[in-house]
């Protein structure tokens, strides 16, 4: 693909549709005329240079995005991107979710969740002819090892230097590729979060819903070795300086305003096929609801509310509950939508182009016809692995699994392992052993692996695995008693519920392993080469997409250049940079949603009653109208929330929502309920994000928590 291609169809496309994009920071040089008129005020060059302010002051912890703050390496993020650190600091005794937590000095920050991790991107490179050379006549599983074959080894160059994270992510289909190189902080420490009644206010009722009157975000700081390196935890270390910072706006913004969003947005999907589409909604999201609800309720029958249990599932509740959700806005709007209509035709206009000229025919003539039959066979088996990848969710299958392919990959030299399982891993290999203390209890563990088996045991024969069958007694007549009583003897007896007899099995090898009397280690002992072969099936399979889907997206590409619609990536979980405008929106006939919330909106909402269970001192200074710096006229209080037409997904939570200065005016956190779809495709008149506004933030940390040691540290713009 000609670079000149893609520059040409955003400068073509930009004017018409420019709030629909998530933009590769060095496109947008390109837009540079337009976005000076949407409202930037600095260089469009300068957000396109990840080592110059402010996209070095932008920040991922890996799932979420954040930003630092201060010079002393304060990061700001969302309540609900740092609720794993907060939930494994809690205890009943001390319930820091409930109650929140203030260090007043560094010396009582606490540490994160073991595997904290905060990445600062220092260089994006280019490296699809390195990715592609002497692999293009391969096909299938030899294809799909080869290109992970040429990852490895330019994320082992990229990592000899110290302190750094690098990973080759695929764009277009695997159309391009290119190289991200990061800094890889490793001693994250808790500095601060409000009450879950403010940074949680509204819960799973107002989730994805406007209005929200939500106080999300919490900050993290970052910490180094004395001679400024990424290390591991110390009391020795010292906080990090970072090269840029953002200052804090405390006039915030109005209707109308510019703003953008740099962040790590995880996964779109506004390429796939028809049928994908169909596929997607019709099965697979109603498919994950039902699971997703099921393991909600079994958690919350099994556990009780305020026990130790409970506590350590509530992240994983809040998670399944996001995306339970989810599925249900995405089937639902599916169903009053044109999506798939507008899909199929699509494909349709996309296959007579193709079909009017002979150079396109002879370039991407079988593209669409191999492409649904790879589809096709993708999806034959999906009643079962959809069960399977719930299962991922248990703990005790999923860590004897991990330590058992651990040993199996340390008898292969470094580069020939699989990706997780390299020496580069074995830091996070290790804290994922250590996470289990705070997220695991055998009751709840295995009440949910029952309820996933006895849905497993109901397939057809042909779907189910032997292995798997005889590992858990799964037989023709399938017996939830003699299963029940299985499970019981395996929890029982697993010793693997110790942290340091996980630890001690990353050191063993294979014989030791099969030697073992642990049931669960027993267990993946004898699937493991049941699990080998279908990974290996699978991989044939990606290794054929993979192929082909480049070729798909390159026509695409070719024929909206030809329209003049917007060309942008899919969403990949890299550094993307998004614009738009703070702006309301009608979500019905005869409904207008204004842009913004009011803290008078909490004092209404409030039951007492979780989730609307505001903080009494909160509350006292709404009816006293103790608004101090941060009222605004227009809105007659201080602002919560507000909307805005920023493109956003999952993954960009926690990201900085900045003016056209580049100052904080906001964290995004979430997106309006008609706007979930836009995973699917960019609807102008309903996809509305959701951004905690700045004044409110520093209104809390001022008068209710008394931050005034974090706020001596922020650069406050008033």
């Amino acid at each position: 693909m000609k670079k000149w291609l893609l520059t040409v169809a955003i400068a073509a496309s930009f004017g018409a549709a420019a709030d629909e994009g998530m933009w590769q920071p060095h496109q947008l040089p390109a837009m540079a005329d337009e976005l000076k008129a949407k409202g930037l005020e600095i260089s469009a060059d300068s957000i396109s240079k990840l080592t110059e302010f402010p996209m070095n002051a932008v920040i991922s912890l890996g799932g979420c995005t954040a930003s630092f703050v201060s010079p002393k390496g304060l990061v700001v993020t969302n309540h609900h991107c740092a609720y794993g650190s907060i939930q494994y600091n809690s205890t009943p005794e001390k319930n820091l979710l409930k109650d929140g937590f203030l260090a007043k000095n560094y010396a009582e920050e606490l540490p994160a969740t073991p595997g904290s991790r905060i990445f600062v991107t220092e260089a994006v490179t280019n490296v699809t002819d390195k990715v592609k050379a002497n692999q293009m006549d391969k096909v299938g599983n030899d294809f799909y090892k080869g290109i992970e074959l040429q990852e490895k080894t330019l994320v082992a160059e990229c990592e000899k230097e110290d302190g750094y994270r690098c990973q080759v992510y695929s764009f277009h289909g695997g159309l391009e590729y290119y190289l991200v190189k990061q800094l890889e902080i490793r001693d994250v420490r808790l500095a601060y979060n409000p009450a879950a009644s403010v940074g949680k206010y509204g819960g799973d009722i107002d989730n994805w819903m406007w209005p929200r009157h939500t106080g999300d975000f919490s900050f993290y700081r970052a910490y180094v070795s004395k001679d400024g390196k990424p290390a591991d935890f110390s009391k020795d270390n010292v906080p990090y300086e970072p090269k840029s910072f953002l200052k804090v706006s405390a006039k915030g913004v109005s209707d109308g305003d510019f703003v953008m969003v740099a962040g790590y947005p995880g996964r779109t999907n506004r390429y796939r096929t028809a049928d994908e589409v169909k596929n997607q909604f019709e099965w697979a999201y109603p498919e994950g609801k039902v699971l997703r609800e099921r393991m909600i309720e079994i958690i919350k029958e099994t556990a009780p509310e305020g026990s130790d249990e409970r506590i350590k599932y509530e992240s994983l509740i809040a998670g399944l509950a996001n995306y339970a959700k989810n599925f249900t806005s995405m089937i639902e709007f599916y169903g009053k939508s044109t999506m798939l209509a507008d899909r199929n035709k699509i494909e349709s206009d996309l296959t007579a182009w193709i079909n009017k000229d002979k150079k396109r025919q002879q370039q991407y003539g079988e593209t669409l016809t191999t492409l649904e039959k790879l589809v096709a066979k993708s999806q034959q088996n999906q009643q079962r692995d959809i069960l399977l990848g719930y299962i991922g969710y248990t703990t005790m299958v999923t860590t004897a699994r991990d330590l058992y392919r651990l040993a199996n990959e340390k008898t292969l030299a470094d580069m020939d392992r699989e990706p997780g399982y390299q020496d580069r891993d074995m830091t996070n290999f290790t804290s994922s052993m250590e996470r289990i203390d705070r997220r695991y209890a055998a009751s709840v563990d295995k009440a949910i692996l029952a309820d996933l088996l006895t849905r497993y045991a109901a397939l057809p024969a042909e779907q189910r695995l032997a292995s798997l069958d005889k590992a858990f007694g799964i037989t023709h007549k399938f017996d939830a008693e003699a299963l029940a009583n299985t499970l019981d003897k395996m929890y029982a007896n697993t010793t693997l519920n110790d942290q340091a007899t996980r630890l001690a099995w990353m050191n063993k090898s294979v014989a030791d392993f099969k030697a073992s009397n642990d049931p669960f280690i027993q267990f993946a002992v004898n699937t493991y080469a049941s699990d080998m072969a279908l990974e290996k099936a699978q991989k044939q399979l990606t290794g054929d997409l993979m192929k082909v889907r480049p070729q798909y997206m390159d026509a695409i590409i070719a024929y909206n250049r030809e329209l003049g619609k917007p060309v942008y990536a899919d969403a990949n979980s890299s550094l993307r940079v998004t614009v738009g405008n703070v702006k309301g929106y009608s979500p019905q006939d005869g409904l207008v949603a204004v842009p913004f919330t009011r803290l008078e909106g909490i004092l209404a909402k409030d039951t007492g009653v979780d989730p609307f269970d505001a903080p009494a001192k909160e509350l006292e200074l709404i009816k006293q109208k103790q608004y101090g710096d941060y009222y605004v006229k227009a809105v007659d209080s201080v602002p919560v929330n507000f909307l805005s037409t920023l493109d956003t997904t999952g993954g960009n939570s926690g990201s900085p929502t900045l003016n056209g200065r580049a100052e904080l005016v906001g964290l995004l956190f979430d997106g309006v309920y008609e706007s979930i779809i836009g995973d699917w495709g960019y609807d102008p008149q309903t996809n509305r994000s959701i951004q905690v506004d700045s004044r409110y933030m520093l209104w809390v940390m001022q008068y209710l928590d008394n931050a005034d040691n974090l706020l001596a540290e922020m650069d406050i713009v008033k």
